[in-house]
């Protein structure tokens, strides 16, 4: 049971980045500069972890790829993600945000030449036609949607999807601090030319704040957390509340909504999350049992 908490938590957090991040631009800050704050405040945090637990080691062939996932991992996620918010609302930008299990799945097959079955491919059908939905459903007022929160939302989803891809093969040799220390600050460095930076205010810094500690720092550590008690596929599908979260909060503090199209796209967008964490269960589940060694007689020889 608090495995489950755990990921509830993470998720609620993250679901909080949209509407925190509308509080800051409220308050006169530039978009960009707000994924910046909240990246280069998360790194003391992880910073401070990884030197007390003494876990600040990472091999040099390995430096390239931590940068590169700064770069389009952290940097063009939390970039594209504030973008997305400023232009169509945070309720919009999770949603498309939850593209990515659709875009891993091109991915896997793509350069992993991993197969694509019946359901990736059902997902990745279901993912285009809800992203259509949200995308030519009017918003509010009855105006469209605009065209830079579908191209960012969907980039940010994009970017989202290189954590499952650079996780497969990172997460399992370092620790999360460990990681997180060399790539936030290539994604700070990466965010900078493209941040304007405005007279700090409490209205605008507060937010800022919390999405660095809680949304950040917190989600990850408590996502994590839930990870050791629970399997992925579990923990997958329960933080799937981040984008009902995130409705919510923008519906209450914002009044966002979509049309019916748009929340019937919306529907099949986590329906297709839903589909492809199926899939990798059932994939999982369906593995052969790896073959006993043969036993070998006392004396004996095998040649």
């Amino acid at each position: 049971m608090s495995g489950y908490l755990y990921v509830l938590a993470a998720a609620a957090l993250w679901g909080l980045i949209g509407p925190l991040s509308k509080l800051s631009f409220a308050a006169g800050m530039d978009t960009v500069e707000v994924a910046f704050w909240r990246t280069t405040l998360a790194w003391f945090l992880f910073a401070a972890q990884a030197v007390a637990n003494r876990e600040t080691h990472i091999d040099r062939r390995d430096l390239p790829a931590v940068a590169g996932f700064g770069v389009a991992g952290i940097a063009g996620l939390f970039g594209a993600y504030v973008v997305a918010v400023q232009a169509g609302g945070a309720a919009l930008a999770s949603v498309l945000l939850y593209t990515a299990p659709a875009w891993v799945a091109l991915m896997s097959w793509l350069f992993l030449k991993e197969p694509m079955g019946g359901f990736k491919v059902a997902a990745v059908a279901a993912t285009i036609v809800g992203v259509a939905g949200v995308s030519l459903g009017p918003g509010d007022g009855g105006t469209s949607v605009d065209g830079r929160a579908i191209a960012y939302g969907l980039l940010s989803g994009i970017t989202y999807a290189l954590y499952y891809i650079f996780g497969k093969y990172y997460l399992g040799r370092y620790k999360t601090p460990t990681l997180f220390l060399y790539a936030l600050p290539v994604g700070s460095l990466t965010l900078l030319p493209f941040t304007t930076f405005t007279t700090p205010t409490w209205a605008g810094a507060v937010p800022c704040l919390v999405l660095a500690v809680c949304s950040t720092y917190g989600a990850y550590s408590l996502y994590y957390a839930g990870l050791k008690r629970l399997e992925a596929t579990r923990a997958a599908v329960t933080a799937t509340f981040e984008p009902v979260m995130a409705a919510l909060l923008a519906f209450a503090m914002f009044g966002e909504h979509f049309s019916v199209v748009g929340y019937l796209g919306s529907g099949l967008i986590i329906t297709s999350v839903l589909l492809t964490i199926w899939d990798g269960a059932r994939e999982r589940l369906r593995a052969p049992l790896p073959s006993p060694a043969p036993v070998v007689a006392p004396g004996r020889r095998e040649d």
